[in-house]
């Protein structure tokens, strides 16, 4: 349990420094904005680049990749449908909804979650994996095509390969698969760079948060309240019941799968949403209230199937 509480406390913390940073204006409002362009077009790449490049790519594409893919997909149709027929929100913001519902914080929650309640972090790669080389893509490429005043298929097949975090991504997929390791001139200011990504979105977000409470009303608060209670209590059932009854997982390894789903939504929801200005007011709320309420979710999975 101290593993699942020290992650939360780790992450809040940071999140705190931006938001009294910015509540007593020890920095500017503007430096919000190029925090998150700096971290979008540069620090954050550079961590994909490092973290893919350093994965096992073949072994992800057992269980637990397809596990991910097919539980995230259920989840962000679940939420498409209830937008549809309920919301009534443009696609940009219904697609901000059903990432905010589905996309965890494999990365800076997972890892620490992961290995002290299962003793290994050997589950967090693939669902960083489908995250970063499909999920966002996809996310991606409808905020990109939703924000232009034409559709077509030309655009929609070249907008991913124009955001500099998927170009990333995909060049740690190829140093992955032929094992090539990159000079020290060059991969130590990678790593340099990949050591801010994490800090200054935590603190972008932060920053984020002050001077305005969250679920107001007006900015979206039943899909807020829709979309946090979909990732901290529908995503852990649906990653269950795929596990346990279609891919046979049982024991510790059905309990890290749980775990993974019962992640709170990631801040990278937030950032990629912040280039396009869309849904980004549900996507801070639907993190915080994620990062709050997950601290219990993922005790109670642990009591479950510990």
């Amino acid at each position: 349990m101290g593993g699942v509480v020290s992650g939360i406390l780790i992450v809040a913390s940071v999140i705190a420094v931006g938001y009294f940073a910015a509540r007593y204006k020890v920095l500017a409002p503007d430096v919000q904005n190029a925090l998150t362009r700096t971290a979008f077009y540069i620090t954050n790449p550079a961590l994909l680049f490092t973290v893919v490049g350093e994965s096992d790519i073949r072994a992800a594409l057992g269980v637990d990749a397809p596990l991910a893919l097919l539980s995230a997909a259920v989840i962000g149709l679940l939420y498409c449908l209830l937008s549809f027929l309920f919301f009534r929100r443009p696609v940009a913001e219904t697609a901000v909804g059903a990432m905010a519902s589905s996309y965890a914080n494999a990365n800076n929650i997972g890892i620490p979650v992961s290995l002290y309640a299962v003793g290994t972090a050997q589950h967090v790669a693939p669902v960083l994996l489908v995250q970063l080389l499909i999920m966002a893509p996809f996310y991606l490429s409808v905020l990109g095509v939703a924000g232009g005043t034409k559709i077509s298929w030309k655009r929609m097949l070249l907008q991913p390969f124009s955001n500099p975090m998927i170009i990333a991504s995909g060049l740690g997929v190829v140093v992955a698969l032929t094992g090539w390791e990159a000079p020290e001139l060059v991969q130590k200011p990678i790593d340099m760079l990949a050591g801010a990504a994490v800090p200054m979105v935590l603190l972008a977000f932060g920053m984020s948060l002050a001077g305005k409470a969250p679920l107001q009303k007006g900015d979206g608060r039943v899909e807020t309240v829709v979309a946090t209670t979909l990732k901290v209590a529908g995503m852990p059932v649906v990653v269950w019941v795929l596990g346990r009854f279609v891919f046979g997982l049982e024991g510790q390894h059905l309990l890290a799968s749980v775990i993974m789903a019962a992640l709170p939504t990631a801040q990278n929801v937030f950032l990629f949403a912040s280039p396009y200005g869309r849904g980004m007011t549900m996507a801070r709320d639907v993190i915080l209230c994620t990062t709050v309420l997950c601290i219990g979710a993922l005790v109670m999975v642990a009591w479950l199937l510990g």
